[in-house]
């Protein structure tokens, strides 16, 4: 029988972007429209101030909302060092890329006479954010050019019923979202938000992936939706803030800055005619759990729509 290889295949800096990107795109993710108002804009800066060009603009952009990073400055373990700084320990690099310029002889197909050609390659090297690394010069760490005040729509009651849920919430960088691993929510600071309702729905919509942990709903998709897994999970939570909302009193027009799930969700759909009856009883499940935390009683609509839902 002949050897197997065991040597593992180098994805290339354009195919792990490229991939990174269909997996957002895929996933309907549009950073670009969110119910806060967000960090200042600023072009990727390198160590010495100098900004990124090309894909490097917006790969790490979408780096940095991934992940929460508020800096604008980007930089090598050892210029990090050179600053006298340290990246912190466990912290993961990104990538930065550029083309390396060579020379190869080649020969004329017309004339066979061996002529040199510039070719370029595509090169990548590993980078952190500032924010990733402690012990940097003040200015590698700039203040949000932003009035730290306070969003209109604030009560009392919702922040009871939010606390009283006991989900580990840190208020951080300008991206919503929840680490399974962690067992920990993401949001933007509330001064972020064009109102406290948009804080509130947002929070909802976390919560409701929160609910799907091992250690609570252990809500795992993968046998039901395969490969569609993480969109369904979406629509789960979806719904199921959907539900808080009208429980709650909280507006719904933040299903806007999801709106670029629907093709997905309808792919999903189109594809299985029972989908949508799963996703809404593990949307009324996760809706339940977060409501009981509260220690708010759900109406008897909603009751009912438990029911019909879980009959399904």
């Amino acid at each position: 029988m002949p050897k197997r290889s065991h040597r593992t295949t180098k994805i290339s800096p354009a195919a792990r972007i490229t991939a990174a990107i269909i997996e957002k795109l895929e996933a309907g993710t549009k950073p670009w429209i969110q119910p806060w108002r967000g960090l200042p804009v600023s072009r990727p800066l390198r160590s010495c101030g100098t900004p990124y060009r090309g894909m490097n603009v917006f790969w790490l952009w979408m780096m940095a909302q991934e992940n929460g990073y508020s800096a604008p400055y980007w930089m090598t373990y050892r210029q990090c060092a050179e600053l006298g700084g340290q990246v912190r320990k466990g912290e993961k690099s990104s990538i930065a890329i550029f083309y390396k310029s060579y020379t190869k002889e080649v020969e004329a197909a017309d004339h066979g006479e061996v002529q040199e050609e510039t070719r370029r390659v595509l090169k990548s090297y590993a980078i952190f954010n500032a924010d990733q690394c402690d012990g940097l010069p003040e200015r590698y760490y700039p203040e949000a050019d932003i009035q730290d005040v306070e969003p209109e729509g604030r009560e009392a009651a919702f922040d009871a019923f939010f606390e009283k849920i006991g989900a580990k919430i840190r208020e951080q960088g300008s991206s919503a979202y929840y680490e399974p691993t962690p067992d920990r929510i993401t949001m933007p600071p509330a001064t972020l938000f064009n109102g406290f309702d948009h804080f509130y729905a947002t929070l909802a919509h976390e919560l409701s992936h929160w609910t799907g942990h091992k250690s609570r709903l252990d809500r795992d998709l993968k046998n039901r939706f395969g490969s569609a897994a993480y969109a369904a999970e979406e629509l789960v939570a979806e719904l199921s803030s959907a539900i808080l909302g009208a429980e709650l009193g909280l507006p719904v027009s933040h299903l806007d800055s999801h709106a670029s799930y629907i093709a997905h969700w309808l792919r999903l759909l189109k594809k299985d005619d029972r989908a949508m009856l799963t996703a809404a009883a593990r949307a009324e499940e996760a809706s339940n759990m977060l409501l009981r935390l509260g220690g708010h009683e759900a109406s008897e609509v909603g009751v009912a729509r438990s029911e019909l839902a879980n009959a399904a």
